[in-house]
């Protein structure tokens, strides 16, 4: 730092998951980087539950193992089996993680353990700074270097800066980046679910009228609820007392793990898509929700924003290791072809699939009903399905195969 401006070599706007996930990799491989969030940092001492829990991808565990951080979690969940329901159809698929490999589909974490994780490997990476609680309040991309005032008066000056702070990015606003939006009219109600049964590692999928009805398995006789329905309804549900909640969550849950009870808070928020017209502008990259936010049908948004960090380390890490700029526009079009369009096919098959679901009319039932069938009598087909639920398809980066940095 000289005369109140700090010099780094990427500065991180966001200190979410992703911006930090980002942050880690990227001093890991060399660089100086610096990462500026409005909220304070984790705290030493695990908080209460919020009821705000992630799904890990295979792959995306990987990365984390890569990056020093999964050693940091105090508990996750292997998700073993999938099952897909439609409705009261007899016809389902089964996926058991034995026929792609000995690894789990993913895992369930808690946020509050994955922060607390996070903060554990940001204590311990050299070259790294965390400025938190800050804000950047005006945001200059000049020829040579980006310059970011932040609200204390300190000034951040890097080659390149990235937007990682959720579907609201003021980075990407300020950039003038358009997004596609829309909304499905939908609500996620939240909560977390004990159950007097064991769940054996297995995640539910079953597509009510309303929409998706996630059952996912969480540590000890818990599990994770993601119930969608018509907003309106949601907040109707939301606001019903205790019993008369437990009633109506039972109904779709069924009784197949026994006596049911909520554990800590419920909540709900609105279901939207959104996609980012680019993901580059000069001297800048966006990550995360700021580039892409889709339908959690499948619950692979953090996945989707871990990707964005396994590939903008690779490349970074690789233009730094080579003396190139970090800003440079061949190297971040290089990130953008690598990602927009795993993210936008995922996100147009989490639509489709919600649209397709999430009605009640008996000819598409018939039709959707049936291809579960076709399906499951299909391994080759199922294992594609399979791999894709790992996250391990297609040409991917160094950190989600387990490499490090």
């Amino acid at each position: 730092m000289r005369d109140g401006m700090i010099e780094s070599d990427v500065l991180v706007v966001g200190g979410g998951l992703v911006g930090l996930s980002l942050g880690i990799g990227l001093a890991q491989g060399g660089l100086d980087v610096v990462v500026v969030d409005r909220e304070a940092p984790a705290s030493q001492t695990l908080p209460a539950f919020d009821g705000r829990v992630s799904a890990i991808a295979h792959a995306s565990r990987q990365a984390l193992q890569a990056l020093g951080i999964w050693r940091h979690l105090e508990a996750a969940e292997p998700i073993l089996d999938i099952r897909v329901t439609d409705g009261t159809s007899p016809l389902f698929v089964h996926y058991d993680h034995r026929e792609v490999g000995a690894e789990p589909f993913g895992h369930m974490v808690e946020n509050r353990h994955l922060r607390l994780a996070l903060q554990g490997a940001v204590n311990e990476t050299p070259g790294l700074r965390l400025l938190a609680p800050a804000a950047v309040t005006v945001l200059e991309r000049r020829p040579a270097a980006v310059h970011a005032r932040l609200a204390d008066g300190r000034t951040v000056r890097a080659a390149l800066v990235v937007g990682a702070e959720g579907r609201n990015s003021p980075t990407r606003e300020a950039a003038g980046i358009r997004t596609t939006t829309w909304s499905y009219g939908q609500a996620g109600i939240v909560c977390t679910v004990g159950h007097e049964r064991p769940h054996q590692g297995v995640a539910q999928e079953r597509f009510l009228p309303a929409g998706p009805f996630a059952i996912l398995p969480m540590t000890g006789s818990r599990s994770s609820l993601v119930w969608t329905e018509r907003e309106d309804l949601a907040a109707a549900l939301l606001a019903l007392p205790e019993a008369e909640f437990l009633a109506e969550l039972g109904r779709r849950f069924g009784d197949y793990l026994g006596k049911l009870e909520v554990e800590g808070p419920r909540w709900s928020y609105p279901l939207s898509f959104l996609h980012a017209e680019r993901y580059i502008d000069h001297r800048l990259a966006l990550a995360g929700d700021a580039a892409h936010g889709i339908h959690p049908i499948s619950g692979q948004g953090l996945n989707l924003g871990l990707r964005d960090v396994a590939t903008l380390v690779e490349i970074l890490v690789g233009q730094a290791r080579l003396g190139l700029d970090l800003g440079d526009p061949l190297a971040l079009a290089a990130y953008e072809r690598w990602r927009r369009v795993d993210t936008f096919v995922l996100g147009a098959i989490t639509d489709g699939l919600n649209r397709l679901f999430s009605n009640d009319i008996a000819p598409v039932r018939l039709v959707r009903d049936l291809g579960l069938g076709i399906v499951e009598q299909l391994p080759p087909l199922k294992r594609v399905f399979m791999r894709h639920a790992r996250g391990d398809m297609g040409d991917l980066p160094g950190l989600l195969r387990g490499e490090p940095v």
